[in-house]
């Protein structure tokens, strides 16, 4: 696992893409902060680039300098929660501009997972996972399952959990508006 964690942090620092396990799905990774990084992966899904992307973060408090405010609920929600969940937050900054939702807003998931965790950990920003499929297809729930364009697409693939066949599943997530309304996106 140290092995990878070094070959992903140097590839993310050098703007590269990665293809690492999560806290749920085998995902797309890169510097959530580089808008150039960001456009790669988006092309390499061939996804519409109105399709906002979510963010893994090591702690609630590497969330607060990447939204305007974060609301009480928010901080109960990322404590309570049993199983992953994105908050979907109105305003984003000091991230990728292309990352952000048409209305400003941006999903960020605080990561448990073992390696997801240490990465961003590492890493010190946030990190862009989006399953690691080509839009419109099944999103991967182990290794396996990622198609080879995608593999072929990034510059660093991750040896951590290549045969861990667990049944995965997307995270929750929740809508956080400005005026403290809350809609469930996916449960």
């Amino acid at each position: 696992m140290q092995a990878d964690l070094t070959a992903c942090v140097r590839t993310l620092r050098e703007g590269g893409l990665i293809l690492y396990p999560t806290d749920t799905i085998w995902g797309i990774g890169c510097d959530a902060t580089s808008d150039e990084a960001v456009r790669r992966v988006y092309a390499l899904k061939r996804r519409a680039d109105h399709k906002a992307m979510l963010t893994l973060a090591d702690s609630p408090g590497r969330v607060m300098g990447y939204v305007d405010a974060i609301p009480d609920i928010a901080w109960d929600l990322i404590e309570l929660s049993e199983r992953p969940l994105t908050i979907i937050y109105p305003h984003g900054r000091n991230l990728a501009p292309s990352l952000l939702g048409p209305d400003g807003s941006v999903g960020i998931r605080v990561t448990r997972e073992r390696f997801s965790h240490a990465l961003c950990e590492r890493f010190r920003r946030p990190i862009v996972s989006t399953s690691a499929n080509l839009s419109g297809q099944a999103a991967p729930g182990c290794y396996d399952e990622v198609c080879q364009e995608i593999i072929r697409g990034v510059d660093y693939v991750v040896h951590y959990r290549r045969t861990d066949r667990s049944t995965a599943r997307p995270s929750g997530i929740i809508r956080l508006g400005a005026d403290g309304t809350i809609q469930v996106i996916r449960e």
